[in-house]
């Protein structure tokens, strides 16, 4: 059961890193997402009771649900792939956008990249992030805020079940696009969402991950990896 632990309501109460590290600590478990049994993660183990322990806090600050405490599908895809298939990110520059709990950016520093960055807006996510890599002992710097518009800088860009809505899908996929203009080989994972491109993407693989109905409504998800072409 997830001790439904509760954040500070103001910034004025203690909030802080070592609040935000209790608060995740108190809500998770340790545990291994589906197909990654070699990467441990601070994870709900059950659904409901982080997300209404968090609720109350999240209306007051205006941060997004916690999704930095479940390994969605394209993640999970992504990982299993870098593990399996090191050379594709081996002493590379690498971003995980919208990474949620980390799990490609571990993934990726396992296996070799020469810098991996693992960018959210969510501070809790942030501080998921910072605490996932630190079990692993995997050396993956978080980056607090939105970096869409920021110049290349990374060799390659994981971005896993981004295009769940479609305001993100507009205000990401046209930087995503540059990106790969730049010279970034641009991962999209798609476990079937709408608003996924329709052209200008080439398959690399397909990984069936199981999943929860609670979560996903089904018990798997087909996720297909494609590189984004530029645009």
């Amino acid at each position: 059961m997830i001790a439904r632990t509760a954040l500070p309501r103001t910034a004025g109460e203690g909030w802080g890193g070592g609040a935000v590290d209790a608060f995740i600590r108190a809500n998770t478990a340790v545990s291994h997402a589906p197909l990654v049994p070699e990467i441990a993660l601070h994870l709900a183990t059950e659904i409901t009771p982080i997300w209404q322990a968090t609720e109350a806090w999240l209306g007051e600050q205006g941060i997004a649900p916690p999704f930095w405490a479940f390994a969605w599908p394209g993640s999970v895809a992504m990982a299993r792939l870098i593990l399996d298939e090191p050379a594709r990110v081996a002493g590379r520059r690498v971003l995980d956008f919208a990474a949620g709990c980390g799990l490609a950016a571990i993934a990726a520093a396992r296996v070799g990249a020469a810098r991996v960055e693992a960018a959210e807006i969510d501070p809790l996510a942030v501080a998921a992030i910072r605490l996932n890599a630190a079990l692993n002992g995997a050396a993956v710097a978080a980056l607090a805020g939105d970096v869409v518009g920021q110049p290349c800088r990374w060799d390659t860009v994981l971005a896993g079940d981004v295009c769940y809505e479609a305001p993100m899908a507009a205000h990401i996929l046209p930087w995503l696009r540059g990106l790969a203009a730049a010279g970034a080989e641009v991962w999209l994972a798609d476990p079937g969402r709408a608003y996924v491109p329709k052209s200008g993407l080439a398959p690399i693989a397909r990984v069936t991950v199981p999943t929860t109905r609670e979560l996903e409504d089904r018990e798997a998800r087909e996720v297909t990896l494609h590189r984004l072409l530029p645009g």
